[in-house]
């Protein structure tokens, strides 16, 4: 029996789709945001979602919210601005809408997001209209942003099944089976598909604190990724004073929040300039509807200075040229192999869940709380410990079960942190 099927329980089984789904939006609202009574919360989802949404929305009231704000979003809406839009769209983005997000922030709002548009929607439309509108949105949510990786604020990100999404992911099912069969594992891969989910995301944070607190205890200067296939052997130093992460966490307006439903990870900062290597992609990569295979990057020095891919590979090299930091790294998470969304043999097409099915890294932009005291510096101080600072964040998944990682001590000496994909 394998980790995923064990987490489905017979109560479980024998729930209705809509008390699942209920379940689903409990943890959302209790677990992922830790909403608090008088909070508002701002939500974005595909419309396909609208269920989900709604019960979103009853647990946040019966938690107390202020006041639900919704913004829906439609693929097919979507895709007709890059077919039918003018020129000029593409460098375009509704600041106004961008900076009342950031006001609503600011004022106290929660944030939650449901994943779930259709990973390949883009994929046949120009790259560089893809990129130039990438950037201009990156601009523009720049302020909302940065409170988003500053934690700030609490917020969290579920994911809804929808028809095409499901397509991808059970490719030769019928859609109403490649639906219902998506929804299930991400019943699993979000820990609900248990008697008390609760009880469980209480005691799964408590076992991804304990490796957090093993991990900044030990203070490694880096870690060394080297695969036992030859396709990896990079060395990512690590921030001065980083901090590790992982599971929930206590954001700047002291509530607890699970930014991540699913999450697997411990996570920390690396030092823009001290990574070195080679390295290749574990899983596709689904960015802003185009996706990238077959991912293979060298680094010097801190920076991309080759980058390739076998279908994509225009789109990458548009977004490491984003700005300079899109070229480095703002986050290295290690993941163990036996994560139930790796066992479940699944490829999501997400990065929300397949970040969680491997270790990763991510181009861009640094988490500052993943810096002692980074909470309270500016730009300045953060790139003077090594933080990274970009438009963009964007996780890609270089773990497998033929990975193995090592910490690096000041001196030099290696110590093994994982064999084979998993913790040593």
């Amino acid at each position: 029996m394998s980790v995923a099927e064990a987490m489905i329980s017979t109560k479980f089984s024998a729930l209705t789709f809509d008390q699942k789904l209920d379940r689903l939006a409990e943890v959302a609202v209790k677990i992922g945001l830790g909403l608090r009574a008088g909070q508002e919360l701002v939500m974005s989802a595909p419309i396909e979602a609208l269920p989900l949404v709604r019960r979103i929305t009853e647990h946040a009231y019966k938690v107390g919210a202020l006041l639900v704000t919704t913004f829906y979003s439609d693929d097919p809406s979507v895709l007709s601005r890059f077919q039918y839009g003018p020129d000029g769209s593409f460098d375009y983005a509704p600041v106004w809408l961008q900076e009342a997000i950031a006001t609503a922030f600011r004022n106290g709002a929660a944030r939650l997001a449901i994943s779930g548009t259709n990973p390949a929607l883009l994929a046949g439309q120009d790259p560089t209209k893809v990129a130039r509108a990438n950037v201009a949105i990156s601009k523009a949510s720049k302020p909302a942003m940065e409170l988003i990786t500053r934690h700030e604020i609490n917020w969290t990100i579920v994911a809804c099944a929808t028809s095409e999404w499901a397509k991808l992911v059970f490719p030769g099912e019928l859609e109403d089976v490649a639906v219902a069969k998506l929804w299930e594992a991400i019943f699993v891969a979000s820990r609900i598909a248990v008697d008390d989910p609760v009880a469980e995301w209480q005691q799964h944070g408590a076992r991804l604190k304990q490796r957090v607190d093993l991990l900044n205890a030990k203070r490694f200067s880096a870690l060394h990724f080297k695969s036992e296939d030859g396709g990896t052997d990079l060395t990512v130093g690590l921030a001065d004073d980083h901090l590790w992460a992982g599971g929930g966490t206590t954001a700047g307006n002291g509530i607890y929040c699970q930014p991540n439903i699913p999450t697997e990870e411990c996570f920390t900062t690396p030092h823009k300039d001290r990574v070195d290597g080679v390295v290749k992609a574990s899983k596709p990569l689904s960015h802003q509807g185009t996706l990238i295979e077959n991912i293979a990057v060298r680094f010097e020095g801190g920076r991309i200075v080759e980058a390739t891919a076998t279908a994509g590979e225009d789109v990458l090299n548009r977004l490491i040229s984003t700005d300079d930091g899109a070229r480095r790294l703002g986050e290295v998470a290690l993941v163990p192999h036996s994560s139930p969304i790796a066992q479940s043999g699944v490829l999501f097409w997400n990065t929300l869940f397949d970040e969680n099915a491997a270790s990763h890294i991510a181009l861009g932009q640094a988490y500052s709380t993943c810096l002692i005291g980074g909470d309270k510096m500016d730009a300045a101080q953060l790139a003077k410990l090594g933080a990274n600072s970009s438009l963009i964040h964007v996780d890609w998944m270089i773990g497998s079960g033929e990975m193995n990682v090592d910490g690096v001590a000041a001196d030099g000496t290696h110590e093994p942190l994982m064999r084979r994909g998993e913790w040593v």
